[in-house]
């Protein structure tokens, strides 16, 4: 199961990132996107955190020309027939993950693997929209995927010890460190991370303190390189919000049901980083 051209489904901010890294282990990397506006964005993205690593140090020129060199855009699925891995990383959608992989495997070669990295949805729901359900895995990337060096590996009930292997394997080849997380709603960081920061809401809602000040507890107080609040609005409100309704419905367990000043904070647009406002302003 030798992988040696990457296809990636999506551009945004997590699909870049994961261009990326697989362009820059060496990989022939095809990123698709919906359209042209958002695939140069996408590029763009790539571009500009490369030129910002190089201006401080911490990439090589010939780094980042290599990366590039290895790294290619199409808005064509068709562009995808001969990659050995296809990574998707679309919106949080059932219904349009389903249809991408329709896509997919029209033109995919028959021991191509499809890895999703979703934060939320069921691998072995999305693996049986697929007609090679035994090569189908979750490959849970984290923002920044460039930097962040935690990549959590999900089999389905399907997924074969093989695909399971040649993904953890892949991960590693990326730099990055691979863990085996079960395929239940959160997997395992979000499940543990999730309730922390909806209980932190519930406790800033009872007074517990300002956002300010409970930020800096859990920063001082715990070692945290984010407060919980400032993690909010990076991981993105709306995200959070949406994580934490579908381990509600799977476990029906209060620490997971989103409290109400979250839900108002979604539907007033205040989103966190990516609108400019949320526990912050920006």
């Amino acid at each position: 199961m030798a992988i040696r051209t990457v296809g990636v489904l999506g551009c945004g901010l997590m699909g870049s990132g994961i261009a990326q890294v697989a362009a820059a282990a060496g990989y022939t990397t095809i990123v698709r996107e919906v359209n042209d506006t958002a695939l140069q964005a996408g590029l763009g993205r790539i571009k500009k955190f490369l030129a910002d690593g190089v201006a401080k140090g911490k990439v090589t020129e010939d780094a980042q020309n290599k990366t590039l060199a290895n790294l290619t855009g199409t808005t064509s699925t068709a562009d995808l027939k001969q990659c050995d891995i296809i990574i998707e990383a679309i919106v949080e959608n059932l219904d349009e993950k389903r249809a991408i992989y329709q896509a997919v495997e029209a033109v995919a070669g028959p021991d191509a693997i499809i890895a999703s990295n979703t934060s939320s949805l069921c691998i072995t729901e999305l693996a049986s929209a697929t007609n090679r359900p035994d090569r189908f895995g979750g490959l849970h990337f984290f923002n920044p995927v460039p930097l962040m060096k935690l990549v959590e590996v999900i089999p389905a009930l399907t997924t074969s010890e093989e695909t399971q292997q040649a993904l953890t394997s892949f991960a590693t080849s990326l730099g990055k460190e691979p863990i085996a997380a079960p395929d239940r709603p959160g997997f395992i960081v979000n499940r543990l991370l999730v309730p922390y920061l909806l209980d932190a809401i519930r406790e800033y809602e009872r007074g517990l303190g300002t956002i300010d000040d409970i930020d800096k507890g859990m920063k001082l107080g715990c070692g945290y390189p984010m407060g919980p609040f400032t993690l909010l609005d990076f991981v993105g409100l709306d995200t959070t919000y949406y994580i934490a309704n579908i381990m509600f419905e799977e476990f029906r367990e209060p620490r997971f049901a989103p409290p109400p000043l979250l839900k108002r904070m979604v539907l007033a647009g205040y989103h966190g980083r990516k609108t400019k406002r949320g526990f912050y302003t920006y």
